[in-house]
């Protein structure tokens, strides 16, 4: 194990794994037996690193009772082997620990989804079916010059995102540039700022939001509209949105699709992304989908790259096979067609597995606790605070590298599961 860095005094620089924008700023010093945040960090970051307190239990339990990693490890492989058809979820992990993954899923034939699936399966489809223009956290700092934030505030996912993006600093030109925000939907928290010029709020219901774009999309092309609004709003508010939009030189929809939480979502993003491509004939626009929290966009990237398939893969023939939906998590466990459940987490204690009564494997974060004690569990390291580790960033171009903080007897995902593989 590297050896980890002296907190006596504040370390700067150091990347913060609880949200996908992975913000490298932040100043990080010993507390009490534990690690503060002293500069740069949202709330996110601030609980995250709290959490690692010097007296996490690192104890491995088998139903409750204290045991070896060995033993926790040998009892999980036997679980692993009596099962007919095993499920790995969670996947809250880095690269290497999602590279593990796979491999353990590869040799007992397991299905994997990760926690974040249902929500990112609304922006696959998407791209499977009909594609999209999308952009970086880089370009809309240096060129955006409109920001439309569709659905949610996307404040309290990422709680840094204006500050990271809009803030006034040094740009690829040499200046701040000023952007406009648009919030459509959800306004931001009360009493949030935002740096920069005045922001604009449409609200109006997320569920709305389809129709909404669709009527963009048609006062842009000049269609007739025979209605005096849409969405709950006044059709003038939205003519000018569309004047608006077409005056921009850059300009860029956001959105976080956990927020678009209802049936058939992925038809409201579809028109969002379609009518990107309707700005596009005139002016230039790009989409800016957020995620990467929990390791979902590395577990999807990881597995991408070993299999062709990102989440929701079964191992079960012999090979890689893919499906969206039969292979989920939710549907395995409650058609009772997986029978033993590996709950992958290790960035917050707060993400336990579901409530199941197959036999449970947790390799999750230390500290956290259950209502129903699992057959195995395993105190794992968080990347970034305990070992090394690299996450991708929320806009996929950039992987960050993690760094080890504390020195710990915690192992990391990849090292119980190559304990597993051991007893395998």
């Amino acid at each position: 194990m590297p050896a980890s860095p002296k907190l006596s005094e504040a370390v700067s620089g150091v990347t913060c794994p609880f949200c996908g924008l992975l913000c490298d700023d932040l100043v990080v010093a010993s507390a009490g037996g534990g690690l503060a945040v002293r500069e740069n960090g949202c709330g996110l970051a601030i609980a995250g690193f709290a959490q690692a307190g010097a007296q996490d239990p690192a104890t491995p339990r088998i139903s409750g009772r204290p045991v070896t990693l060995p033993e926790a490890a040998a009892e999980a492989a036997r679980l692993l082997r009596d099962a007919r058809q095993p499920l790995i979820a969670g996947l809250a992990t880095d690269v290497a620990g999602a590279r593990a993954v796979g491999r353990l899923a590869d040799r007992s034939g397991a299905i994997l989804d990760h926690m974040n699936s249902a929500a990112a399966l609304r922006n696959l489809l998407v791209l499977q079916d009909s594609g999209w223009i999308t952009t970086t956290l880089s370009e809309v700092r240096n060129r955006a010059d409109l920001l439309l934030v569709a659905g949610g505030d996307v404040v309290s996912r990422f709680p840094r995102f204006f500050e990271r993006c809009l803030g006034r600093g040094e740009t690829l030109f040499g200046k701040h540039h000023q952007c406009e925000v648009i919030f459509l939907g959800q306004g931001p928290p009360t009493g949030f700022s935002l740096p920069g010029p005045a922001t604009t709020i449409l609200s109006c219901r997320v569920e709305r939001l389809g129709e909404a774009f669709g009527v963009l999309r048609a006062l842009l092309a000049g269609r007739r509209i025979d209605a005096t609004g849409a969405a709950g709003l006044a059709l003038a508010r939205w003519r000018e949105l569309v004047e608006r939009m077409k005056r921009a030189r850059y300009g860029v929809v956001a959105w976080a699709a956990a927020d678009f939480d209802f049936p058939h979502a992925e038809l409201t993003i579809q028109s969002l992304c379609e009518l990107v491509k309707d700005l596009n004939r005139d002016t230039r626009f790009s989409c800016l989908p957020l995620g990467g929290s929990d390791g979902d966009l590395t577990s999807d990237a990881v597995h991408l790259w070993q299999t062709g398939f990102g989440g929701r893969t079964s191992f079960a023939q012999g090979v890689p096979r893919y499906d969206q939906y039969h292979f989920s998590a939710a549907h395995l466990l409650g058609s009772g067609e997986a029978d033993m459940l590996m709950w992958v987490s290790s960035f917050h204690a707060s993400r336990t597995p579901p409530d199941t009564a197959v036999p449970t494997v947790v390799l999750g974060r230390a500290g956290m606790t259950f209502e129903r004690e699992p057959a195995v569990y395993i105190p794992v390291g968080t990347p970034g605070i305990d070992h090394t580790g690299h996450l991708f960033r929320t806009d996929r171009v950039v992987v960050l590298p993690l760094g080890q903080l504390r020195a710990t007897s915690l192992p990391s995902v990849a090292d119980a599961i190559v304990a597993i593989e051991a007893a395998f």
